[in-house]
Formats: structure tokens, C-alpha cells, sequence
């Protein structure tokens, strides 16, 4: 089953994904992320469910490039907060 969903909360463990139908705690999912050229996916786990609003997942697997694909979005991310904030 695919689902699309909005990304907010992302870091090195998880993320929180935005959806009406959120699955159940414990499911077990692969999680797909894109922007732009890049690609993040992981095998991550729900670790809390709120019915009509979204779920919290944990990664549990990250392939080597995923992951510096994912530590170059937080980066990114940090180094815009800075901007802003600065």
C-alpha cells in the first residue's frame, strides 16, 4: 500500500507524517522521502498514532546513502534557521 503524506518534524531518528488514516502503533513501514534530485528512504516503525492528524515514526534502518542525503537536509535546514535567525 502506498500513501502520500506531509514530512514535518524530520531529524537523524524520525519524522512525524501528516495523514487522516495514520496506521496503528508498532506498524512496521518503509518510509520514502523526496525533494528535488534527492532521495531518503528508510525501514522505520510507528511509534505513536493520533487518529485523523498523523504518526510519529522511528527509523529503524537507513542505507549509508540515505542517510547523508538526510544529514544534508538537516544541515540545510539548520544552517537556513541560522540565517533567519541571525
Amino acid at each position: 500500500m502506498r500513501i502520500a503524506s506531509r514530512v514535518s518534524e524530520l531529524s537523524l531518528h524520525g519524522c512525524y507524517l501528516d495523514m487522516m488514516n495514520p496506521f496503528p502503533k508498532d506498524t512496521l513501514v518503509l518510509v520514502k522521502i523526496a525533494a528535488g534530485d534527492a532521495f531518503f528512504e528508510a525501514r522505520s516503525k510507528i511509534v505513536y498514532s493520533q487518529p485523523n492528524m498523523g504518526a510519529g515514526v522511528g527509523f529503524l534502518e537507513v542505507t549509508a546513502p540515505s542517510q547523508e542525503v538526510l544529514e544534508r537536509w538537516l544541515d540545510e535546514a539548520e544552517r537556513e534557521h541560522q540565517r533567519q535567525a541571525g
